[in-house]
């Protein structure tokens, strides 16, 4: 197993990607000058970015709830959700005055995104915990809890004190509090903050960049890539790979959200497609039994809408019923995935 030292193997071809990251910056700097409404462009995203990683972890409001909830309207939802997505919402909105090398902001931000939702908020972890798929199979199992105080600290002064690219190294931290997993809950959406953070102190564009609604599109190869990391030995190089991608779409998406999938919507199937229709098509052959409402989750549109896209080029035919819950594409608008737990705690 590698240390938080050197957890990971370096790849010469990230800094070819992250020379593309610079260029495309710029655009985002010419864009936001000749944006007429640049604050609410901002503010669109980080809700948006908020919402997306609370569904993640199986938040059920959909995105016109989170714009609500936000916005102070009164929504009929679940309350433990509706405080989720609160929490979160002030959690980012401190992002200007955090130290993102502070185990007290560590802590105090850990806080915020769980006040009133556990027990332990603003704590680490007094117990053993798994992270398991559906199957109740153990996928990983985070470090020790008597060891995760002193893992942390060794994180953060690693973040503060390596001599690594701020995209690899938000990209390592954001790995390794998966892998130490020092929370009851909410370590998912801690990791995220804590990369959007030190991405945010390296350019203070990426307060608003929607790198958490990319990492949601594309959730699967998230966890897959979380996955392939720490498979016998801890290396996140894989992680770092897909985290190149994401900043890269997230970057394109906030400029231009015809290109938000890089080398991937011209000519062949995409040809004469609109840009939703677009996006749908690269989920679809990701997971060819994804719902509607799915869809509609992650690409943050309304149900309705992505039934009538799908419907206008024909793009593909429902499978089975619409009662079906295996194996289909088309869902009721009403209906949603659940909440679903993947950790389980040992004493």
């Amino acid at each position: 197993m590698k240390s938080i030292g050197s957890p990971f193997t370096n790849n010469p071809l990230w800094y070819e990607k992250i020379g593309k990251i610079y260029a495309l910056l710029e655009r985002v700097k010419i864009s936001e000058e000749q944006s007429k409404d640049v604050l609410h462009m901002r503010k669109t995203n980080r809700i948006l970015s908020v919402g997306s990683t609370t569904a993640i972890e199986g938040n059920r409001l959909t995105v016109q709830q989170v714009f609500d909830v936000i916005n102070g309207k009164v929504v009929l939802a679940p309350l433990h959700d509706i405080k989720e997505v609160k929490n979160t919402f002030s959690a980012y909105e401190q992002i200007p005055v955090l130290d993102p090398y502070s185990i007290d902001d560590f802590l105090k931000s850990h806080s915020f995104i769980t006040e009133n939702l556990v027990q332990e908020a603003g704590q680490f972890r007094t117990v053993g915990v798994a992270v398991v798929n559906n199957s109740r199979e153990i996928l990983h199992s985070g470090a020790d809890y008597k060891e995760v105080p002193h893992l942390v600290v060794e994180l953060l002064e690693w973040g503060r004190t390596a001599d690594t690219h701020a995209i690899i190294k938000s990209s390592a931290m954001h790995f390794m509090i998966e892998h130490i997993h020092p929370f009851r809950d909410g370590n998912g959406r801690i990791g995220r903050l804590w990369q959007t953070l030190v991405l945010s102190k390296w350019n203070p564009v990426f307060e608003w960049m929607p790198v958490e609604t990319m990492i949601y599109r594309h959730q699967q190869k998230y966890y897959d890539a979380l996955q392939q990391s720490h498979n016998n030995s801890v290396d996140c190089s894989p992680f770092i790979d897909f985290m190149l991608y994401v900043i890269e779409n997230a970057i394109c998406q906030y400029t231009d959200p015809e290109k938000s999938e890089i080398g991937g919507i011209n000519g062949g199937l995409f040809s004469g497609l609109n840009v939703i229709q677009k996006e749908i098509i690269p989920l679809i052959r990701e997971n060819p039994n994804i719902r509607t409402f799915e869809i509609a989750q992650k690409l943050l549109k309304p149900v309705r809408t992505i039934e009538n896209q799908l419907k206008e080029k024909g793009i593909i035919s429902r499978i089975g019923s619409k009662k079906q819950a295996i194996g289909k594409l088309w869902s009721e608008p009403g209906e949603d995935n659940g909440r679903k737990s993947n950790v389980y705690m040992r004493n």
